[in-house]
């Protein structure tokens, strides 16, 4: 007895139309001398289908399944249909160059359904993270509290699909812009892995997920940072970019290994966050003055010292915004260059192809600039270089790693710098740290009193020039409260805490005598400028920051 198998049946007449209609394909693909494909065994390149859209592509019966920077791959129904042929000369237009292919209606509906499979983000070749469609903007606009953060990444991790590792790391990097937290760390340890933002300069948790899902995303960040997957034994050091609307944010990744897994931290470098004006600083009104007309010589080197995180790029930034005009050249060498100023020609550094700071700075000096920013001063060729641009007819501005203004002097000296040379050639030495300041909605007034008192009325007591202190009161404290509009944490912004000695016949002195801090402290003292507890103490009694927080960056110990 036969027995008939409907399914069986269904499905071979199924394979036979889907022949018959790649043969049709085939046979008009020669008719017109294009080139037929079969995209049902032909691989497609998900980040090509960015290049037009879901919606365009189908009224237009076209599909993009192939690219390489700017050449793609077009698969059409009919190389002489009106709608297609508008479509691909739009694409000329914006620089692609496109390869036509013939393909049946199957297959070019296996390329569209693929697009629901995309994630928000599009990686290039070079590793830029694209997040400037509709949907992460969006991301960026509903996110407005840390729990916004961690409800959406929680919804995500419910989906079980590939491509919701992509989405968490858009989600990742969009609310960190959103929020304007200057790195995202994720930090494996026994049982889970811990995410964390720095806002304002302080970690804050966001949520706890999965070993199996940061594998996953780890992979990923991997990826877009062009960093080894298969290295998990040593340190990695990356990079990638992601265009958000008109800006171009930088990420840098840095990956260590540990006892649970590789631990990451993303830095993000969003170029709004230093666009900041140099009055807006919170630099003194009297030391702005004195800066102003610093800034404005032509010749000499201006220094800003502190830790890593301290401002000191945004201040040579707000410096190079104040001075610049289109009758003098201004280079800078940097690493990264972090933000884009019109009218200044900015290069970058890539220390393993041996294009170094100091390497940079020679070049720099074969192209008669005027004023030249060094991102940073860490060995003796750059000090060198430096110096010898600072007596030379050049404004130089660069950063130091010390603790305070007092600290460049000595740091030069063992950078090998002639201390004759060092007065002739710096201006200003300034020192900065950055505190957070009190949220205006719900800081809380308090009487000052105790170990607070006692040490405000000593560092009050060391401010030779009285100017300083009009206005102040000095009974008056606020502390952090915490509300929805700083997301609980009491603290909304951050701003300087400044100091600065500038070269004179006493510094002078000092200096030849191959001086400690201490000496050259000394030697500023007929300066009359606040240290940097002074100025902090002021913002303290003015409302701005907390004697708390000004504790955690600056030594008050008196």
């Amino acid at each position: 007895m036969v027995t008939f198998d409907e399914e069986k049946q269904e499905e071979s007449v199924r394979l036979l139309r889907e022949k018959e209609e790649e043969d049709l394909a085939a046979a008009l693909a020669e008719r017109h001398g294009v080139p037929y494909i079969d995209l049902s065994i032909h691989p497609i390149d998900l980040d090509s289908l960015r290049v037009i859209k879901e919606t365009e592509a189908r009224a237009a019966g076209l599909a993009v399944f192939n690219a390489t920077d700017k050449k793609i791959d077009i698969a059409v129904l009919s190389p002489q249909n009106e709608k297609t042929t508008e479509a691909i000369e739009d694409l000329k237009r914006r620089g692609y160059l496109p390869e036509i292919f013939m393909a049946s209606h199957q297959s070019l509906e296996r390329v569209w359904d693929r697009y629901k499979d995309l994630s928000y983000s599009f990686e290039t070749k070079s590793g830029a993270l694209d997040i400037s469609n509709d949907e992460i903007i969006e991301v960026t606009r509903k996110v407005r509290a840390l729990s916004d953060i961690k409800s959406m990444i929680e919804s995500v991790l419910s989906l079980k699909r590939a491509y919701r590792i992509s989405k968490i790391l858009e989600i990742l990097l969009a609310g960190a812009i959103s929020l304007k937290a200057s790195d995202v760390h994720l930090e494996p340890e026994e049982e889970s892995i811990r995410l964390r933002y720095r806002l304002d300069g302080v970690l804050t948790d966001i949520l706890r997920f999965d070993k199996e899902t940061y594998e996953l995303l780890l992979s990923r960040i991997k990826l877009v940072s062009e960093l080894k997957l298969n290295l998990k034994e040593k340190a990695q050091d990356g990079r990638f970019s992601i265009k958000l609307a008109e800006v171009e944010i930088e990420v840098r990744t840095s990956l260590l290994p540990g006892p649970y897994g590789e631990s990451v931290v993303l830095r993000v470098l969003n170029p709004d966050a230093i666009a900041v004006e140099l009055d807006k600083l919170g630099i003194h009104p009297k030391l702005l003055e004195i800066l102003n007309k610093e800034v404005k010589k032509p010749n000499g080197m201006i220094l800003t010292t502190g830790p890593t995180g301290s401002g000191k790029t945004t201040t040579l930034y707000a410096f190079l915004k104040r001075i610049y005009n289109p009758e003098i050249k201004v280079i800078t060498i940097e690493n990264p260059i972090e933000y884009h100023l019109p009218g200044i020609v900015q290069t970058q550094t890539e220390p393993d192809k041996g294009y170094t700071f100091a390497e940079g700075l020679r070049s720099a000096l074969r192209q008669d600039p005027d004023v030249i920013m060094v991102g940073e001063i860490r060995d003796d060729e750059t000090a060198g270089v430096a110096v010898n641009a600072a007596l030379t007819g050049h404004l130089v501005l660069s950063t130091l790693h010390t603790n305070n203004a007092a600290g460049s002097f000595p740091r030069l000296l063992d950078l090998g710098v002639n201390p004759k040379v060092v007065s002739s050639a710096l201006n200003v030495s300034i020192a900065q740290r950055l505190v957070r300041t009190l949220c205006q909605s719900c800081k809380k007034e308090s009487l000052l009193e105790g170990a607070d008192k006692e040490k405000v009325e000593k560092i009050l007591s060391e401010i030779s020039d009285k100017i300083y202190l009009e206005g102040v009161q000095k009974d008056k404290n606020w502390t952090p409260v915490g509300c929805p509009e700083c997301n609980g944490l009491g603290y909304k912004g951050r701003i300087g805490v400044y100091e600065a000695i500038l070269i004179d016949a006493e510094i002078e002195k000092a200096v030849i005598k191959n001086p400690s801090e201490r000496d050259i402290r000394e030697a500023a003292k007929p300066q009359k400028m606040l240290t940097l507890a002074q100025d902090g103490v002021i913002k303290v009694l003015k409302g701005v920051t907390s004697m708390e927080e000004l504790s955690r960056v600056v030594d008050l110990a008196v």
